[in-house]
Parts: C-alpha cells; structure tokens; sequence
C-alpha cells in the first residue's frame, strides 16, 4: 500500500492544506492514473466532516476513490507539528493519507485498523526518527 516514493520524512508544509498537497502530489507520481484534483476532493469531503487526526500526533486522512480497485497510501513526517485540529486539540507529527479503491472498499476499516495500531505502537516514534525513506517503509513494513 505505501511506496518509498510517498513518504515524505520532512513535510515543508506546516497547515493540513499545504501537507495534504504536498503527500497527494508524492501519490500521484507513483500513481499517475491518479487525478490530483479528485484525490484532493475525496480528502477534503471526509475531512469536513470530522477531523482525521486521531491524537498522539498522528492523522490519517483517507477517502474513497473509485477510478482504482487498488488501495494507496503515502505518509507524511513534520519535524515541528501540523495545526491540524486533531481530536486531543495536539499537533500531528505523522498524516497517513489512504485512497480506498472500489475493489478495496472491503479492506477499508482493516487499513485504517492496521494503521491505528500501528499508531499506538513503537512505530510512530521509529518513523519519527528514521532515517530516509526506505528506512520508515521498513518500520512500517515490521508493524503493519
């Protein structure tokens, strides 16, 4: 689901505007069937309706997207925190964004179950830490 070519260790990005543009732009170079617009459309729709940052400095934006059958995922590091509106009202270090495809949609909760325990493991702190970004596909590898 993730690619080492969408993990970005070092968001320049310091709202949730700017992150989710910087890590759609990562996805869709490693999937160029993807519509940047669309995927941003998809993110922002679930976003409105309630804040995808879950607590313990992490997020996980995420929506459907049917033009796939496939489920993608590109994730994000911040150095000094995201104002994203989390629901522990703390900033976020880590945005796990994932695209849900049609064929996926059955996956769905178990990706964002994988991705939630991954979350309150040792993992966060690892990412936090790694190195470059074969290093963090490697932690995510062990844990999710």
């Amino acid at each position: 689901m993730f690619n080492e070519q969408a993990i970005l260790l070092n968001l320049a990005g310091s709202t949730k505007d700017a992150v989710f543009t910087e890590l759609i732009e990562a996805l869709t170079a490693v999937h160029p069937e993807f519509d940047r617009d669309e995927l941003r459309a998809v993110i922002d729709e679930r976003e409105r309706k309630m804040s995808a940052g879950v607590g313990g400095g992490a997020a996980i934006p995420h929506g459907y997207y049917q033009k796939t059958s496939c489920a993608a995922g590109a994730l994000g590091v911040s150095k000094t925190g995201i104002d994203y509106g989390a629901l522990d009202d703390k900033p976020v270090y880590i945005v796990f964004i994932t695209i849900i495809g049609g064929a996926s949609r059955e996956n769905h909760l178990r990706i964002l179950n994988q991705i939630s325990a991954l979350i309150n493991s040792e993992a966060l702190n690892l990412i936090r830490t790694a190195k470059n970004s074969r290093e963090a596909l490697d932690i995510l590898s062990r844990f999710y």
